[in-house]
This record gives C-alpha cells, sequence and structure tokens, in this order.
C-alpha cells in the first residue's frame, strides 16, 4: 500500500465505537442507533466494516446540547 492510499483511508483510531461512546454519554447502544437513524447524533463510518464511530468533542457537544434544551445546567 503506498503512502497515498493510507492518507487517503480515514482514520478512526481517536474515535469511540458504538459501545464506548454509549458509556461515555450513559445511554445503551441502541439509543445511539435510535439517534443516528433519526439523525440527531450521526457518525462517522468506516466504509469497509459499516461500523459507527464518534469523535468525543463531538458528543460532548451533543451531550451539552441536550442539557440545555432539558433545563438541567
Amino acid at each position: 500500500m503506498s503512502v497515498d492510499e493510507r492518507q487517503a483511508k480515514p482514520r478512526f483510531i481517536d474515535m469511540l465505537r458504538v459501545g464506548e461512546a454509549a458509556d461515555f454519554l450513559g445511554v445503551c447502544k441502541e439509543t445511539l442507533r435510535n439517534w443516528d437513524r433519526s439523525g440527531k447524533l450521526v457518525p462517522k463510518r468506516n466504509p469497509v466494516t459499516g461500523y459507527r464511530y464518534y469523535k468525543q468533542e463531538d458528543l460532548e457537544r451533543f451531550f451539552k446540547k441536550v442539557v440545555e434544551e432539558r433545563g438541567d445546567a
């Protein structure tokens, strides 16, 4: 594999998988999948496996927004 091919592939090293993201937010994995289907929290997808991956900062931003909407801030 050439350097160009490796650079063109998305990197998921610094991202959380569904279970890790669910633990981070304190919800179950199915809740994350539901949020994905409804468009509330859209993950990156691995083009080969189709697995969902989340950036921690996206999760933090989403959580903050939910808390603010609920008035729990």
